[in-house]
């Protein structure tokens, strides 16, 4: 008997032991659906169940680790009443993940993580099982309405805020994206020049123009600015995501204006041969106002044929005789090349007609004659 006992005390002497709060390396022997069996090199195995291994309840522990995996966890209960050894793998990494938020935080350090939840409020993300919150405010550098694109994404931040006995830590995305940009905007500023022929891609399109991302640099490229021609509207012309070729127009501190009228196809450009005064002209009417109806003669050209030189017959208003998209032939009746107009006239077209008081002459011109033979005969 007494050997016996020396026996289990040797076994028992061969286990190391353990105390509540030490960190220890286990090898898992077993996982089922809610908790991890691991060989702690006690006499009892380790008992991690999944509260205590993530904060995640959709992970599945049976897929999460396998067999002959090894864990540092830290011991919560010696003797949990049945015997067993309560450790936990999730307090650890949140002791862990809190020193090294601290540390990012007093460092201004920018940390990387996948976005775990979105709220209205903003962004969660998880840092070794710190939780950290971005408010809305402090996603983007833009007014962002819809975060939902941010979900699994993984994204750049700095801690701005770091108070473990609240548990509060605050995030911040904001102040990386507009430090990049400024580093992006100086290099591209040193590149460009008024005149120069850029590459973008239209960011946002409105009704007065669209926004140009050049690539750190947002350019406008206003709406009298999209053609030598009439744009109705920039969304009927442009969407979110088109890639073009724009000309810097003008650059005013961090303000660039852009344009899609360059010189060499300047409809203007020959205008004052081929639209000289006496040449005749087809167009089609593209917009009428009371006193006269605009014909485009080419993309970018537009004449005034005013109401007064549509016929020779009494018009009220253009919309009386023309219509919208209509084809009309007229005479180029004035030409001003520096301020861009034409006047046509129709009526210029139509050969005159003999006046009233000219007819008078000529009767009476052939009864002087007669007159005049009459006399002579006598």
């Amino acid at each position: 008997m007494s050997e016996e006992l020396t026996f289990e005390q040797m076994l028992e002497d061969s286990f190391k032991t353990i105390h509540t709060g030490e960190v220890v390396e286990g090898t898992v022997i077993d996982v089922k659906p809610e908790e991890i069996i691991l060989n702690i090199g006690y006499k009892a195995d380790g008992i991690l169940t999944k509260y205590e291994y993530t904060n995640d309840n959709s992970v599945d522990l049976t897929t999460a680790v396998k067999v002959g995996d090894t864990l540092e966890v830290k011991i919560l209960k010696v003797n949990d009443g049945d015997g067993q050894v309560l450790v936990t793998y999730k307090r650890l990494q949140q002791e862990r993940g809190s020193k090294k938020i601290e540390e990012a935080f007093n460092n201004h350090e920018v940390l990387k993580a996948v976005v775990s939840q979105v709220q209205d409020g903003g962004l969660t993300v998880i840092v070794d099982e710190t939780r950290i919150f971005i408010p809305a405010s402090l996603v983007s550098d833009t007014y962002e309405r819809d975060l939902s694109k941010y979900k699994d994404q993984e994204i750049e931040f700095v801690v701005i805020e770091f108070n473990p006995r609240k548990r509060r830590c605050i995030g911040d995305r904001k102040q990386l994206l507009v430090a990049k940009k400024a580093e992006l905007q100086k290099e591209l500023f040193e590149k460009i020049h008024e005149g120069d022929t850029v590459e973008g891609t239209v960011k946002n399109v409105t009704d007065f123009g669209a926004f140009i991302d050049l690539g750190g640099v947002d350019g406008l490229l206003h709406i009298s600015e999209m053609s030598w021609g009439r744009v109705e509207h920039p969304k009927k012309v442009f969407k979110v995501g088109d890639k073009l070729k724009v000309l810097v127009k003008e650059i005013n501190g961090s303000k660039v204006a852009l344009s899609l009228k360059f010189d060499d196809q300047n409809p203007w450009k020959d205008a004052s041969e081929k639209f000289a005064i006496g040449n005749v002209v087809t167009g089609k009417v593209a917009r009428m106002t009371e006193f006269g109806a605009f014909v485009e003669l080419e993309n970018g050209v537009d004449a005034l044929l005013h109401v007064s030189q549509i016929s020779k017959d009494h018009i009220e208003k253009p919309s009386d005789v023309l219509t919208v998209g209509q084809e009309v032939t007229a005479k180029i009746v004035d030409f001003n090349e520096d301020e861009h107009k034409i006047s046509l006239s129709i009526k210029a077209l139509t050969a005159p007609e003999p006046k009233k008081e000219d007819e008078d002459a000529d009767v009476v011109s052939v009864d002087v004659d007669a007159v005049i033979a009459s006399q002579e005969e006598e």
